[in-house]
């Protein structure tokens, strides 16, 4: 039976030359003095420059994680470095930042959580009029992984910057398909992952701009500048390495295929209702609402006929609550309970676009014969 696969904003396959990369990464310790451990750092320290070139920052500002989870972690534990100081997220940020805020609460530092529009889209004017004298950091994503719209990080760093406040952007949905630049954002941290760039899962990044002061989550060795110690994943950090390389190279290229894909595909849907903003939005990532069909089971009804979706993050699949995103934005819980989402990816073709649009219309189409013939 044919499949298409329509969740690459949960994760990509690893391109080739990845895994390739990665089989051939030195085996030494990149902390170890003799040849073996040397070879290994050089390995490390050339990944590190072509991920820090990915977002134009200087290869020293990268710090090598676990993944896009533990970077946002050390970005907003590290800023508030065990201090009850206060903290600004927006309301649709992923449950990595999200929960990392709330866990922070608990702890004793204030939190502030801004509101969107009916597109998923913050308006910098309530960060400002949230932030306090104590407010350590500001945290809002590039570009969200459910409804694919970007949100206006530099116009929130300005005022972060003006306030002396540090702003975190979690740009793991965005890095690999639109162009992120530290400079242009100018940010003090920000966070990326492999995996979402036909990278391998497991390793992550933390930009963080030269001068910012973090305290680290874990302790143990002097790897990372002490900011994440532990013997780095070199496999990993050489795959990222090369995934970002990749990834810089056919970015426009990349975009333009992804943004096509969006268009047929919407040109065909037109029996569901679009999520997220329709200007500033990713290419590649499509929200569908269909009322009177219940999400999970189109999902599973969509898999049997061939077709990998999702009803949002991965992190929470499997939720019996409707998504926290569509919920922001405004949307009834019985609404919200009816997206899907579908993402593409470079592999993606027009044929399975259209594929995927006929079974979608099918599929949607008999659900809702069986809920108007249980009525």
């Amino acid at each position: 039976m044919r499949r298409v696969y329509c969740d690459y904003a949960a994760t990509t396959p690893i391109h080739p030359d990845v895994a390739a990369a990665m089989m051939t990464a030195p085996a030494g310790n990149p902390s170890s003095l003799h040849a073996e451990g040397r070879q290994a750092r050089a390995a490390v320290e050339a990944a590190r420059r072509e991920v820090a070139a990915l977002i134009g920052c200087k290869p020293a500002e990268i710090v090598f994680t676990s993944g896009g989870t533990e970077a946002d972690n050390l970005a907003l534990f590290g800023a508030a470095m065990g201090r009850p100081v206060h903290l600004i997220c927006s309301a649709v940020e992923h449950h990595a930042v999200l929960d990392a805020c709330q866990a922070l609460a608990r702890q004793g530092c204030e939190l502030t959580v801004v509101p969107v529009d009916r597109l998923g889209r913050l308006d910098p004017e309530q960060v400002r009029a949230a932030l306090r004298p104590h407010t350590a950091i500001v945290s809002v994503m590039l570009a969200n992984n459910e409804v694919a719209t970007i949100e206006p990080v530099a116009e929130i760093a300005a005022i972060c910057r003006a306030n002396g406040v540090l702003c975190h952007t979690d740009a793991v949905q965005a890095v690999g398909k639109m162009p992120v630049d530290v400079g242009a954002l100018d940010v003090d941290l920000l966070t990326l992952t492999a995996h979402k760039i036909y990278g391998p899962k497991g390793i992550g990044a933390l930009y963080v701009r030269a001068g910012v002061e973090l305290e680290p989550l874990v302790h143990g060795g002097g790897q990372e500048r002490r900011w994440r110690p532990g013997t780095e994943n070199v496999p990993g950090i050489v795959g990222f390495g090369r995934a970002a390389a990749l990834a810089r190279a056919g970015l426009e290229e990349r975009a333009a295929h992804l943004r096509t894909l969006s268009q047929r595909l919407a040109a065909q849907v037109d029996f569901g209702e679009a999520t997220g903003d329709p200007v500033h939005r990713l290419p590649g990532l499509c929200s569908y609402l269909f009322p009177g069909v219940d999400g999970q089971a189109l999902l599973a009804a969509l898999d049997l006929a061939g077709v990998a979706a999702a009803s949002g993050s991965a992190c929470t699949s499997g939720a019996p609550e409707p998504s926290h995103v569509l919920v922001a934005m405004g949307l009834p819980q019985e609404v919200a309970l009816t997206a899907v989402r579908l993402a593409f990816g470079a592999p993606t073709t027009v044929e399975d676009v259209d594929f995927v649009a006929a079974v979608l219309r099918d599929t949607v189409a008999r659900l809702r014969h069986k809920q108007v013939a249980r009525a």
